[in-house]
């Protein structure tokens, strides 16, 4: 007869394999011991045909549950991050709420005293039931119950984080020989009812598709289909084929963009303020797909929102044709003007690494103004090239993106090459992602850091006019003067400083294995200049 709290921390981990989970993260700790002794013993295939968990351990919870998300991010699959009691439960708090508004199936299961310390200032007790909010719903629980726990895991639909919460009392060590792993139980899910709603629309208005983040190949098909420009962030996973729009925001902001007329919109579009406006427009109709995550209500007006969007037949081609024209026009002098250039741009570097990732390659890209340059940038990809571009666009924070870049190369050994773009400051706020104990799986990783010494996405904002100069740095160009080189030996990372485009490309072509830093230096100071030119572009 085991314990009661091993007894419950087994019961959890069952019903974690029952429910699909087959990654865990686990951020050590005294409380938590029961659960990681579980899941230590729940690594062995429980039948030959059955693999075990496969288990992370990180010493930063904060790491910990982003290296979760980018596990899940990867594979739609649920993963799970585990943590002992008080605050380590709340620096889970930042990837569940990106988790929530990406729809993205994480798993917290935290650690507790029991509920008699509760409101006695015990130590490490704080009030964890329901301590995530809106944001992931709770399941406080004090004793071992299979069903009650399944259930809670099956009930909701593998499309936003939930929450465990395990009281769990002294003794804290199991008092057997181990555990020896019995096959994942089965649970009936009954079938869901919702029929599909679906609509399609008749060709005439001009119309363009926008691809926001996640949006899938419906996207691609349907433009393919009526023969409509694609307007696709880099992370929408249609950014393929020969109907996408390289250069579509700057064409959204002149006299082409003007004339649309319907515009049908898949995933989370949250990059382009010309797409912002163009669908806050009044004499725009806006088509909805259904958008995945906790807040499924767009920001603008829709006048139709259903889950499958289709089209009757081809429309004119010549409305794509003069998108064509004046995207091949406009991306040439692009290039150009990032060719005369006298130092290495963002945008050079950005373009540099989408040229890198090789058919089955992995992408993951930091927000601010990495993903913006690579929106300008991608390189033309074939559809069926399965190359796989990620980013956390739900609420598209900074914080974590190491750890998820690295939870993503985990969860995608598949891939040919993986590669992380971002900024230095993105790279500075994750460097505990970089502590990888010698225990634990590394990926081969390439991390390409833009490093402008400071937040220079400000100086395209309102922030960077010349009126706030003398304030700027102090409030948002915050230049660190941080070594990467020096920050990289202390990880023991690999580390290569580059200054120039061939530099860049040299070391993006011969890549080392294993996680290793790429450090692109730009120029902070003309980067309002150089976008402000670029901007002049469209037609």
């Amino acid at each position: 007869m085991t314990n009661p709290s091993t007894e419950l921390a087994r019961t959890a981990v069952t019903a974690l394999r029952g429910a699909g989970v087959r990654e865990v993260v686990v951020a050590p700790g005294s409380r938590n011991a029961p659960l990681s002794f579980a899941l230590y013993d729940a690594q062995r295939p429980s039948t030959p045909t059955e693999p075990g968990l496969r288990l992370h351990t990180r010493i930063d919870e904060r790491t910990a549950a982003f290296l979760a998300l980018g596990l899940a991010k990867v594979s739609g699959r649920a993963a799970a991050v585990t943590c002992t009691s008080g605050t380590a439960v709340a620096n889970l708090l930042p990837a569940v709420v990106e988790a929530a508004h990406a729809g993205v199936p994480l798993v917290v299961v935290t650690a507790d005293r029991p509920a008699r310390l509760r409101g006695t200032g015990a130590n490490q007790t704080t009030d964890q039931d329901g301590i995530f909010g809106t944001f992931a719903p709770t399941l406080d629980v004090a004793a071992a119950d299979l069903d009650e726990l399944l259930g809670f895991l099956r009930t909701h639909d593998g499309r936003r984080p939930v929450h465990l919460n395990l009281q769990l009392d002294e003794p804290l060590l199991p008092d057997d020989g181990g555990w020896v792993v019995g096959e994942a139980p089965t649970w009936a899910v009954p079938a869901v009812g919702e029929a599909m709603e679906r609509l399609v629309l008749d060709r005439g208005p001009r119309t363009v598709v926008v691809a926001g983040d996640d949006a899938g190949p419906p996207a691609r098909v349907l433009a393919e289909k009526a023969g409509w420009p694609l307007l696709a962030e880099p992370s929408s996973g249609c950014r393929t084929g020969d109907g996408v729009v390289r250069t579509y925001r700057l064409l959204l902001a002149g006299e082409l963009g003007s004339r649309v007329e319907r515009v049908v919109v898949f995933g989370h579009p949250t990059l382009s303020r010309p797409v912002s406006r163009l669908l806050a427009r009044d004499d725009v109709e806006v088509v909805s797909a259904r958008p995945r995550g906790m807040w499924p209500e767009r920001p603008f007006t829709v006048a139709r929102e259903v889950d499958q969007v289709d089209v009757s037949g081809p429309d004119d081609p010549a409305w794509a044709e003069e998108w064509r024209t004046a995207d091949r026009r406009v991306s040439r002098d692009l290039d150009a003007l990032l060719a005369a250039e006298p130092d290495l741009t963002p945008y050079e570097v950005a373009g540099a690494v989408s040229r890198a990732l090789p058919r089955r390659g992995l992408l993951f890209v930091g927000a601010s103004n990495p993903v913006r340059d690579l929106d300008l940038m991608v390189a033309q990809y074939e559809v069926g090239g399965r190359r796989k571009v990620i980013a956390n666009r739900g609420l598209a924070g900074i914080d974590g993106t190491i750890s998820s870049a690295i939870g993503a190369a985990l969860g995608r050994p598949q891939s040919s090459r993986a590669i992380a773009l971002m900024g230095d400051v993105t790279f500075l706020h994750d460097t505990t992602g970089l502590v990888v104990g010698p225990r634990e799986e590394r990926p081969d990783l390439t991390i390409v850091v833009v490093n402008d010494d400071g937040g220079s996405i400000f100086a395209t904002l309102e922030q960077g006019a010349p009126e706030h100069a003398d304030r700027f740095d102090t409030l948002f160009g915050t230049p660190h003067g941080v070594d990467l080189a020096s920050l990289c030996a202390a990880f023991r990372v690999p580390h290569l400083r580059v200054t120039s485009l061939p530099e860049l490309e040299h070391a993006l072509s011969s890549p080392n294995g294993g996680i290793e830093v790429v450090e692109a230096r730009v120029r902070r100071d003309n980067r309002g200049d150089l976008d402000k030119r670029i901007r002049a572009l469209a037609p």
